[in-house]
């Protein structure tokens, strides 16, 4: 379970996050929604402890992430930020292998290498593996970035909009992966995610945040609606059921 109990944050005084309380059951995928600055990517990069906490509390299984030491963390959870930064001369399979240094530091094993080609062939990079990061387009990058967090082979992944650079096929593809990661892995995957009828379409459970409080919460069919989604969005957002899910017709 991840417990998120008064968490607040501001930087050069400028509120980002107030008050924000959440209990996430472990498994399954949680979506974070909500406008630009609504504090998505920092309450993120606070669970991974990228930042410093100023107020409150997180933790994992227990684990608060101000003492855990750092090497039993990074067993715990793993991470994908927006503004990730590599060496353009690696290759793919070399990106995804440093998710496997918290468990080999500096010295992989066949057991490594088997989690690297496990989770190449999962996120569809397999033939790709032998081709350097900037010989392929930014979408096979970000897919390898993801990739790189589920060879960590850890409880959680927390992803900031791993959808960034994917075409339409794509994007789906990576959400219907990350729904194999949670159902069939066994992992917990928090995902921020702008589009939201990907949440719909693949999240158990919604959170929303707004201006940096929580906004909202619960299953999609529950909390998308166009009352909750106009009050989130500052606009009209029609929303409609297909095939028993809420479906946002925000294009007009």
């Amino acid at each position: 379970m991840i417990e998120i109990l008064g968490v607040s944050h501001a930087i050069s005084g400028r509120p980002i996050l107030s008050d924000v309380t959440l209990r996430l059951p472990s498994g399954g995928v949680t979506a974070l929604i909500g406008p630009n600055g609504a504090g998505k990517s920092t309450l993120l990069s606070l669970m991974a402890r990228l930042q410093k906490l100023q107020a409150g509390r997180i933790s994992f299984d227990g684990l608060d992430v101000t003492r855990t030491p750092t090497d039993r963390l990074a067993l715990k959870l793993a991470i994908l930020r927006q503004d990730t930064v590599f060496g353009a001369r690696l290759t793919l399979r070399d990106l995804v292998e440093f998710g496997r240094y918290p468990h080999h530091r500096g010295r992989p094993g066949s057991g490594d290498r088997a989690k690297v080609e496990q989770a190449l062939a999962l996120f569809g990079l397999h033939d790709l593996g032998d081709r350097y990061a900037d010989e392929v387009s930014g979408g096979q990058r970000q897919r390898a970035l993801v990739a790189m967090t589920f060879a960590q082979e850890t409880d959680y992944l927390l992803l900031d909009e791993p959808l960034n650079n994917l075409d339409m096929a794509h994007a789906r593809h990576l959400m219907r992966t990350l729904r194999e990661v949670a159902d069939r892995h066994g992992r917990t995957v928090v995902v921020v995610i702008h589009e939201v009828n990907y949440a719909a379409a693949h999240a158990d459970r919604i959170v929303a945040l707004k201006e940096g409080r929580l906004a909202f919460e619960g299953a999609p069919a529950e909390v998308l609606t166009e009352e909750r989604l106009g009050a989130l969005y500052g606009t009209p957002v029609p929303v409609r059921q297909v095939d028993g899910r809420p479906v946002a017709l925000h294009y007009g």
